[in-house]
């Protein structure tokens, strides 16, 4: 069984559904690791919507979006044919296009994304000079991470074809519930000291003294999973401490750490 999207606030899933059912496109905008991908793909589901990625961190072009031409052998002869990307494959089939960190998105690919994402759903493909316009069923959801190092503010044009849902950090109590459900680690009384010791985390990010990444909900999982082959002190330095360069940062971590079950 698939992991679910898990938070305390119910009327995020709520609101983002009904953005869908209404036809307009749903910006996720939370901390990393706040599972903005796994509610984007509950959503999917509870719609029963095919659904295509696109990841604009990495070096995303036209190509990378739209599908590229290559030689196939037909009948015995080559042929030049186009092979579709996520934006038509989604366009055609009326699938959800999900486009993660779309604030990344270079700029060669905006006119791309704004045209896919236009209420019109028309865009016209620069490498073949077809014209397509999406099925009825085609929905956009984009998800960007905001306040750590790198975050790009989003294009002007494109937030306003959005509406947007922020995801918060999750309650003690509904930490411990997706631990307990998405975690192979069941012994409650590390679950309990892990979700202390996340409190702490996220309170030192929201007073500045560490970056976001280290109190995400996925790192925790990761250290969840950890503790069930080693001691939570070696778990944390293997899912939190060891990724982080800074030195102010791994000491602050320590400290919390120090006091929840030593290191």
């Amino acid at each position: 069984m698939a992991a679910e999207f898990l938070h305390n606030d119910e009327h995020i899933k709520q609101d983002a559904e009904s953005i869908l059912k209404l036809g307009k496109n749903l910006l996720l905008k939370g901390p990393t690791g706040s599972g903005k991908t796994r509610l984007a793909e509950d959503l999917a589901s509870e719609l029963d919507q095919e659904i295509f990625s696109i990841n604009c961190s990495v070096d995303v072009d036209i190509e990378a979006l739209l599908g590229f031409k290559t030689i196939e052998y037909v009948e015995g002869r080559q042929e030049i044919v186009f092979i579709d990307g996520p934006v038509i494959r989604a366009m055609n089939a009326g699938a959800i296009l999900y486009i993660d960190e779309i604030n990344m998105a270079k700029p060669e690919v905006l006119p791309i994304l704004n045209a896919a994402l236009d209420y019109r759903r028309t865009l016209t493909n620069p490498l073949t000079g077809e014209t397509l316009t999406a099925h009825e069923n085609f929905r956009a959801i984009a998800a960007i991470n905001v306040g750590y190092v790198g975050t790009m503010p989003m294009n002007e044009a494109l937030l306003n074809r959005f509406n947007v849902v922020e995801i918060g950090y999750v309650s003690k109590e509904s930490l411990k519930a997706v631990l307990m459900a998405q975690s192979i680690q069941k012994d409650e009384r590390i679950i309990d000291t892990l979700t202390e010791f996340h409190q702490d985390l996220v309170t030192m990010t929201e007073q500045g003294q560490i970056s976001r990444e280290p109190s995400s909900v996925r790192s925790l999982l990761d250290m969840a999973d950890l503790s069930t082959m080693m001691p939570l002190s070696r778990a944390c330095y293997r899912s939190i401490i060891d990724k982080l360069d800074s030195e102010q940062e791994k000491k602050a971590i320590l400290n919390a750490a120090e006091l929840h079950f030593g290191m």
